[in-house]
């Protein structure tokens, strides 16, 4: 007689369960009932990832709740909260060509190679006037013209009180996307969405949310002391390079190959490639991509990962390397390389589509502080690194039945 078959330990067939199905068919805790709902954010950084954003709030209008496999998006519903619900009410930047315009015409202006899936003449004005925000550390020396950035002093552009103008139009998240580097910027409006009253995501390699950084204020404690939530750092694209190598790092653990040595080689033609030219602003960049994929493993390995090179002539794409030098059964050598091509910006702007909308949850939840569960799915370098990105669905499916505090 046969052996009766095992019954799955437990939580695994939960596992797998999350990792299938959309978080839309959960029942929220915070949701809203209506269709009037809307979520308010603010922008700090109109640049290539802003303009993917922006252009799928558009580009995903009219799709309904209850629709699940939908191009591009992972979820086209979190909490009862679909695309259509999200409004750009206010917007900062330091581009000349951008200060003053609104957002549905600010987000095609040059330097921007996003495509446009969303042609300029189709995309409805908002509204929203795009703001000066200070220019601080956000723009590298050698990027001041191509940024076509504003000059002290020109009568024509008068930088705004940040603060005011959250406070006025009634922002609710504050969604910083200032260049890579711009350590003294992110702080600036990290600051600003504490004193106007807003949630806070970082989306880029500037250690807010993860860690306090030595001599740096504890941005989590001041989150919490005001009642907000925050999110960070350094937005992972839905399938980008990073969740590649993490992947296959897990693979190879799972596996029981060793893995002896890795690299991943990125080149890309946008603007975030032209910056990053100077590798002074690297550093946490570096460092947030390297330990997103090391996390996976229980042991040391040499690992190079980073920015390699600018080619203009790529304009949006990013093109991506990833080697694997392994050891598996008897000390043989297993090699596995990878390349990836994408469109860089939308490949991120879904992922922040998500953030936006359980962060939403979290206001209506009056919660404060990080919110860990969303940040382990969709940050290279959260506050937790998760065991893997399938655990890491789960944890913020339960945060959205409100099983989970963060």
């Amino acid at each position: 007689m046969g052996k009766k078959a095992q019954t799955p330990a437990k939580g695994i067939d939960k596992i797998a369960e999350r990792s299938e199905v959309s978080l839309g068919e959960l029942k929220a805790v915070g949701a809203e009932a209506g269709d009037h709902k809307e979520i308010r954010i603010a922008i700090a950084g109109l640049g290539n990832c802003a303009s993917a954003l922006a252009q799928g709030i558009e580009y995903y209008r009219d799709i309904k709740e209850e629709d699940m496999y939908i191009n591009g998006l992972m979820n086209p519903s979190v909490g009862g909260y679909l695309p259509k619900h999200m409004k750009i009410v206010a917007a900062f930047e330091v581009n000349a060509l951008k200060i003053g315009k609104d957002v549905a015409e600010a987000i095609y202006c040059d330097p921007i190679t996003t495509p446009h899936f969303v042609p300029p003449e189709k995309y409805p004005r908002t509204g929203t006037v795009v703001q000066a925000g200070p220019v601080l550390d956000g723009v590298a020396p050698h990027m001041r013209e191509r940024f076509h950035v504003y000059e002290d002093g020109d009568p024509k552009v008068k930088p705004c009180d940040v603060v005011q103008v959250l406070k006025d139009a009634k922002a609710e998240i504050l969604v910083n996307y200032c260049p890579v580097g711009s350590f003294k910027a992110a702080r600036f409006y990290a600051q600003a969405a504490l004193d106007a009253g807003c949630g806070f995501i970082n989306c880029i390699p500037e250690f807010i949310v993860s860690e306090r950084v030595a001599g740096d204020k504890d941005w989590v404690a001041e989150f919490k002391a005001r009642g907000l939530p925050c999110a960070g750092d350094d937005i992972k694209s839905q399938v980008g390079a990073t969740i590649m190598h993490r992947m296959l790092a897990k693979l190879f653990l799972d596996r029981g190959v060793i893995v002896k040595d890795t690299y991943q080689l990125n080149i890309g033609g946008d603007t975030d490639f032209e910056n990053m030219k100077m590798e002074s602003r690297l550093v946490t960049k570096r460092k947030s991509k390297t330990s997103a994929v090391t996390s996976v493993l229980p042991y040391e390995t040499k690992c190079r990962i980073g920015p390699s090179d600018f080619v203009p002539f790529l304009l949006g794409k990013k093109i991506c390397y990833i080697r694997m030098n392994g050891v598996t059964f008897g000390g043989v050598p297993l090699e596995v390389d990878v390349k990836m091509r994408v469109e860089d910006a939308p490949n991120s702007a879904g992922v922040v589509f998500d953030i936006i909308r359980v962060m939403k949850l979290a206001l209506n939840r009056k919660l404060s502080g990080r919110l860990d569960s969303i940040a382990s799915f969709s940050f290279k370098h959260p506050p937790i690194q998760p065991p893997s990105d399938v655990i890491a669905k789960q944890w913020v499916a339960e945060f959205i039945e409100g099983k989970r505090e963060r």
